[in-house]
């Protein structure tokens, strides 16, 4: 292996996409060596780093997964399901790991991100920030002691994001029924409206905010009788999911075939 990653970004003119090609630039272990996005962008064909504002890279957004795989080490995706179950066919032809930090699958389209970790290692995670995978430990250490208490979810992301609950606050809803024995779908709630009774006892509620330019706020609140207890994680920017997208490139250059997420890469099981 080459002194530096090889890496190509899928979603490459995203939000994470971008933010991700930035961090990397400053990062000495990789190299951009591809820039996928999809077909119709009016981007096609521009330099990547002229279109950041940091001068000509020789890389250009393109299309063709094909002709842009050939001397790629790992795939980053940051992109849309559709565009994510485009890519798995050429990578597991490439034979080449891959990052996916896309959200909003479906079940069927889960299964053969599975499939393909039979064969490669993958890294999925619905959040890479180092602090959000934190969170997840330590809702994971507290929902047992304290089973009895009532558990909401709260998230809040910007205006333009297409799926709810978000793809953490699913995350948190897995560690939670893991760990109390909660059924993820007779035991959640998402919202609540009109004449809806007391709340159930397993009853977990989950609540989206959708509004201006958030980036991503998650509470977990349990609230017993006379006190309460809140978990939060605010992100004032895109770059530790960045950061944390990076470090799981690393992880998964070198790991067998499987599929994986950022307890694994952080080392947190």
């Amino acid at each position: 292996m080459d002194q530096k990653i090889k890496f190509v970004m899928n979603g490459a003119s995203g939000r994470m996409g971008r933010q991700i090609i930035l961090n990397s630039l400053e990062d000495p272990t990789f190299q951009l060596v591809g820039a996928l996005e999809r077909e119709g962008s009016s981007l096609l064909g521009e330099d990547v780093g002229t279109v950041l504002g940091r001068g000509p890279l020789g890389v250009k957004f393109l299309s063709d997964g094909e002709e842009i795989l050939k001397n790629a080490q790992v795939v980053i995706d940051f992109s849309s399901p559709e565009a994510t179950l485009q890519l798995l066919k050429i990578v597991e032809k490439k034979k080449i790991p891959l990052v996916v930090g896309t959200t909003g699958f479906k079940t069927e389209e889960e299964k053969k991100i599975h499939d393909f970790s039979k064969k490669f290692a993958c890294v999925k995670a619905p959040n890479m920030s180092v602090g959000v995978n934190l969170l997840f430990k330590l809702v994971e250490e507290a929902a047992p002691l304290l089973k009895d208490y009532d558990i909401e979810i709260i998230e809040a992301h910007h205006r333009l994001k297409k799926d709810a609950p978000s793809g953490t606050a699913k995350g948190i809803l897995k560690v939670l029924a893991e760990a109390l024995g909660r059924d993820l779908d007779g035991d959640v709630v998402s919202g609540r409206s009109g004449m809806v009774g007391e709340r159930k006892k397993n009853e977990i509620g989950v609540f989206a905010v959708r509004a201006g330019d958030i980036v991503g706020d998650h509470t977990i609140l349990f609230a017993g009788s006379g006190e309460r207890l809140e978990l939060i994680h605010r992100a004032h920017s895109r770059e530790p999911f960045a950061k944390g997208a990076l470090r799981a490139a690393q992880f998964v250059v070198k790991a067998k075939a499987g599929l994986y997420d950022m307890q694994d890469v952080l080392g947190l099981r």
